[in-house]
């Protein structure tokens, strides 16, 4: 009889494209990802993986047992969720695919509450795109998506995948200290022509929106520096090297000589949870997606405007609005109309 755990070791490998990345999906090292694949190929008598360059590929042999596993994974997941639903009470392990500002932002809260509330929970979360992680929810590879959408890059929800709202991250326009802005309550975009931007590089939803927001807005966009991470951009608006538009969740306290301005009208971005519907009534899920909204809610006062001046001000605004209430029904369509949005 095959072994499942080998099976799911395989499927992980088919699912992210190499040994390395399963590795990290399942919480296992590469070495012990290949060993079962090794032991999995011993008891089929065919050979799954073949070297491709410097990674692997499934063989035909490897692509027609990875998708049996998927079937059997899934009557696996069914299985679990009626036993779980039965015991009434989150348990087993649920996996967490977060991007990088709700991991850094949102996340430990989260799993904090979770590990104190049910102790037989065992939750494992990993850092992943917005984009690769609603695939991967579709798969059966992670449970649970924590993902966002902006109107120009819609997120789409695949068929069996439902989803409910977290809330909206608002962003700010950060000046440096000093700025003809920095003493202002408010900026309207038109007011930007001519300044210098610092921002993500192309092909980033951040970079996409802020060339087309400004060209909107009648203003053709100076990109002097591109960076990924967030606490660089800041960095580099401390030293006065420009000014670049953020989302607040995650951001933390701003150093000094950075100011937050409201940017009018205020750009936003819509903060999803997402799950397989075959698996939306096991409590472990609706733990969670309770835990994502209420703790969103909380960070409300820390993410509040500062009412001090812009010369002592080292945090800093916002408030997003409530989320929705129930956290296992999916709501509108995930790439639902909203005001404008960027950044990861």
């Amino acid at each position: 009889m095959l072994d499942l755990g080998r099976l799911r070791a395989l499927h992980a490998v088919w699912v992210h494209g190499s040994v390395a990345a399963a590795a990290v999906a399942l919480g296992y090292t590469p070495s012990a990802v290949s060993q079962q694949i090794t032991k999995l190929e011993r008891e089929t008598r065919a050979s799954l993986l073949e070297r491709r360059g410097r990674g692997v590929a499934l063989t035909e042999e490897g692509l027609h047992l990875a998708a049996t596993a998927r079937e059997l994974l899934a009557i696996v997941e069914r299985a679990e969720t009626v036993m779980e639903e039965r015991r009434g009470k989150p348990a087993g392990r649920l996996t967490v695919a977060a991007f990088p500002s709700a991991a850094r932002g949102l996340l430990p809260g989260v799993l904090a509450r979770l590990e104190r509330a049910h102790p037989g929970l065992d939750v494992r979360m990993t850092e992943v795109d917005p984009h690769l992680s609603i695939d991967l929810v579709a798969r059966g590879t992670t449970d649970l998506a924590v993902a966002h959408d902006w109107d120009i890059a819609p997120l789409p929800a695949p068929e069996g995948v439902e989803q409910a709202v977290i809330g909206d991250d608002l962003c700010d326009l950060l000046v440096p200290e000093g700025h003809p802005f920095a003493g202002r309550s408010a900026v309207r975009r038109e007011e930007l022509a001519g300044e210098r931007w610092i921002c993500q590089p192309p092909g980033t939803v951040c970079h996409d929106w802020l060339i087309r927001t400004l060209r909107t807005a009648g203003c053709e966009p100076d990109l002097v520096h591109q960076a990924e991470e967030n606490h660089t951009q800041v960095a580099l608006v401390a030293a006065g090297l420009g000014i670049a538009v953020m989302p607040r969740l995650g951001r933390g306290a701003l150093p000094a000589g950075v100011v937050a301005v409201t940017l009018d009208p205020v750009p936003r971005r819509r903060l999803y949870a997402l799950w397989r519907a075959r698996a939306a009534r096991r409590p472990a899920i609706g733990a969670a997606v309770t835990a994502l909204q209420e703790h969103f809610i909380r960070l409300d006062s820390t993410l509040a405007p500062d009412p001090s001046p812009p010369s002592t001000r080292s945090t800093v605004p916002p408030s997003a609005p409530s989320p929705a209430s129930s956290p296992v029904t999916a709501p509108a369509p995930f790439a639902a109309s909203a005001p404008d949005r960027p950044n990861s």
